[in-house]
């Protein structure tokens, strides 16, 4: 049995409306595609409508957001007067694109206005009171906060208390006691009216300029798609209006900055999309604030000058392949610290970079299915800075916000966190969280959850289901890809690809259907796949080469049910990792127990069958490893099916080697019984390997044939030294119980060596022998 990585959740299937199911007639909907969109809460003419042609007018107002008029009143009196105006924003591509939205809003109306982006690792997150100081000191009359401003209290206080309102636009969490701010334009504001409350941060910018140009700035809509896809927020309702109209203005817009950007991203911009936005162009803005300034993402984003550009983005990128290769390195060094038998990982190592601590963090989280937190700790080890990242069944917030005291400075929500505290404290909140998932009875065992919108068979797969599915799109945050379920398949063709073998390709048949199947960074389970019934679950799509069109499943998870036999015969085989927890290791011959080097490996020599499995049943034992061949392979099938086995792994390793070197001819007993009769005795301890070279017989053969002469009391072998006897009886080889033994071993060695591994699978599942 292959258990899934994530917690498989089957979405229930819904009578739908008649009036509903008339209506997907008439669009022309597949009902399979209908169950998706009612699920989802399309559930309505209306609602469909909405959701398949989005357009200007399903955009709220701006106005119903707290404190608005007042804060467009406060720009514009600026603008007339003539007064220095500030945009302050943030670090990542959301507040690179914030920043870009309200500095060009501002301009259109004629605003004398700058902006400042700040350092992750110099001036942290939000409003920082020495950078306000300094700004203010500079002539700046009127600051705008952009993706930031909620929890900035102390350099907003100074800044409205030196005379320079603060105006905060933000979409983060509302502590219980806000700034003392001019005006604070928040879509959660709680005397606020608004109707959409996820808005991004470039999102509220864009409902701000939308205000103060009294019309709908449609040139902006190409950096609220960048900023709103890339900050993961949902991606519903006003949003999902947003996105789809800009990624419009993407693909025809002429923003020479993006423009380039997708350029050397090689990306076709008359068909991007927010895939092509979250995992291509979002990750290189944020590599910019990750790695030191950000500012030049804004630049990039204004410039109308092709050169410069060309220079921008070319950093930009440089940037994004240097942060692959810091994350890439701390991911390796961070796994190496994992404890695989820990069900919270909490690592720190000095000299990590801190900007990319989220991003490993995260990775380690999805590889593992358990709440990770990894932290750099600064070069007088007196502090770590990290970040958390958490599954769906802990509230990693609610977690440390208990110890909140630990922490010099401590934020986050429920799937991550950021924090600094000394480092004397670290192993204190790895108990912490470790105590919290105890007294909270929090079940990490089963994986995230992941749904399932649909159970298809192969045959339902066309390319016109798959092209139509494209009408949910945009895809993201509580609209995600659909997961398609597909059950009891075969696989063929399995075969591990890319140039470090870390991904698999396969074929699902199911009858006479075949789908095509890619798993990234599954090439290491190659063994699991095609033992039994197999269940894949993944996401569909068309894979173009050379002018033809053919579904594909993209798999991002699959189990199999039953027993399964995994084959390490071979010396290559013998290499693959196995695990040890709930593992029992069975030996047949004393000798072989040094064959098992994993000092961890409970192991135990057979002796009779009654003892193996009260061994199996005491010890709960799930998989069982047999080292080396029994004298009777029956053993073997005895041993699987009276336990509750999953997984077996068949070693099967044979020093002796019966198969290949046979019994011997009579010819060659003939000539060892010659050379025997012409000696008065032999050390085998020392001569055998010359005996062997002057008898031309195997080694490992002439040593079977040695005892088998022993065993009919042809020779005596006492202190490794052999001697003939004289005038021994007369025997035929055949009534040796050694020779007999070995005739029996060779029939073993033959199955369970040299039989495919489908042949072993047969024998070991079904009752009767093959």
């Amino acid at each position: 049995m292959k258990k899934a990585k994530y917690a498989w959740r089957l979405q229930e299937k819904s009578e739908l409306p008649a009036e509903f199911t008339e209506i997907l007639t008439n669009e022309k909907i597949n009902p399979l595609l209908g169950q998706i969109l009612w699920h989802r809460g399309v559930q309505s003419a209306e609602a469909l409508e909405t959701f398949l042609r989005p357009t200007i007018e399903n955009l709220y107002d701006p106005f119903l957001m707290y404190d608005m008029e007042k804060a467009v009143t406060r720009i514009q009196d600026a603008v007339a007067q003539g007064e220095k105006i500030l945009v302050y924003g943030d670090y990542d591509a959301d507040g690179i694109t914030s920043t870009t939205v309200m500095k060009e809003a501002i301009e259109l109306i004629g605003g004398e206005v700058d902006y400042f982006l700040p350092n992750r690792f110099k001036h942290g997150y939000g409003p920082n009171l020495s950078v306000f100081k300094e700004q203010i000191e500079e002539g700046v009359q009127l600051i705008v906060t952009v993706d930031n401003g909620v929890a900035g209290h102390e350099a907003i206080e100074y800044a409205e208390t030196q005379g320079v309102n603060v105006i905060v636009t933000d979409h983060h969490e509302l502590p219980s006691d806000l700034p003392n701010a001019f005006a604070i334009i928040h879509p959660k504001h709680p005397k606020g009216s608004y109707p959409f409350s996820d808005l991004a941060g470039v999102g509220v910018a864009f409902k701000v300029a939308t205000a103060l140009l009294g019309e709908l700035p449609v040139e902006f809509l190409d950096l609220v798609a960048i900023g709103t896809i890339a900050d993961l927020v949902s991606l519903t309702d006003e949003n999902r209006v947003l996105v789809k109209m800009g990624l419009e203005m993407i693909q025809t817009g002429e923003r020479i900055g993006l423009d380039m950007l997708i350029h050397l991203a090689e990306l076709k911009k008359e068909s991007i999309s927010e895939e092509n936005i979250g995992f291509t162009i979002g990750p290189r803005l944020n590599a910019l604030g990750r790695l030191g300034d950000a500012a030049p993402g804004v630049e990039l984003m204004t410039t109308f000058d092709e050169e410069e550009a060309q220079q921008i983005a070319m950093y930009v990128n440089s940037q994004n392949e240097e942060r692959k290769e810091i994350v890439s390195r701390i991911t390796k060094e961070a796994f190496e610290l994992i404890d695989p038998a820990d069900s919270v990982h909490v690592l720190a190592k000095q000299g990590w970079h801190e900007g990319v601590l989220g991003i490993v963090a995260g990775r380690i989280m999805q590889d593992t299915g358990k709440p990770t937190i990894v932290l750099t700790i600064d070069e007088h080890n007196e502090l770590a800075k990290g970040s958390g990242r958490s599954v769906s069944a802990l509230n990693l917030f609610d977690a440390l916000n208990e110890i909140r005291e630990s922490f010099t400075h401590f934020g986050g929500h429920h799937m991550a966190a950021g924090m600094t505290l000394p480092v004397e404290n670290i192993s204190k909140v790895k108990e912490h969280l470790l105590n919290y998932l105890e007294v909270k009875q929090i079940d990490l065992s089963q994986g995230q959850e992941l749904l399932i919108d649909e159970t298809l068979k192969i045959e339902e797969v066309t390319l016109p289901f798959i092209q139509q599915l494209k009408i949910l799109a945009p895809f993201g945050t509580d609209n995600p890809v659909p997961n398609f379920l597909f059950e009891d398949v075969s696989i063929e063709h399995s075969k591990q690809i890319g140039a470090d073998k870390s991904h698999l390709k396969f074929q699902l048949v199911q009858s006479s259907a075949k789908l095509d199947a890619i798993a990234f960074q599954m090439g290491s389970q190659i063994d699991e796949l095609g033992q039994g019934k197999t269940n894949v679950s993944g996401q569909l799509s068309i894979n173009e080469w050379n002018g033809n069109k053919k579904p594909q499943l993209m798999v991002n998870d699959f189990s199999v049910d039953g027993m399964q036999l995994f084959d390490l015969r071979g010396k290559n085989n013998r290499q693959k990792e196995i695990p040890v927890t709930n593992t029992l290791f069975i030996y047949f011959n004393e000798n072989n127990q040094k064959l098992i080097d994993n000092p961890a490996a409970n192991r135990v020599l057979f002796s009779q069958l009654e003892d193996i499995l009260e061994t199996i049943k005491t010890n709960q034992i799930e998989q069982l490893v047999f080292v080396d061949c029994p004298d009777d392979h029956s053993l073997i099938k005895q041993i699987t099916l009276q336990g509750q086995i999953e997984r077996v792994y068949l070693m099967g390793i044979s020093p002796e080697e019966a198969y290949l070197n046979g019994v011997g001819t009579r010819e060659q007993y003939a000539q060892l019984f010659k050379f025997v009769k012409q000696q008065e005795q032999v050390d085998v301890r020392y001569k055998l390997d010359n005996v062997a070279q002057y008898l031309n017989i195997q080694k490992k053969l002439l040593i079977f044939m040695i005892q088998v002469f022993f065993d009919l009391g042809f020779v005596t072998i006492e202190n490794g030294v052999l001697r003939k006897v004289e005038k021994p009886e007369n025997h035929p080889l055949t009534e040796s119980t050694v020779y007999q033994t070995r005739l029996k071993r060779i029939k073993t060695e033959e199955f369970l060596l040299y039989s495919d591994r489908e042949t072993l699978q047969q024998w070991l599942w079904n009752e009767e022998e093959v």
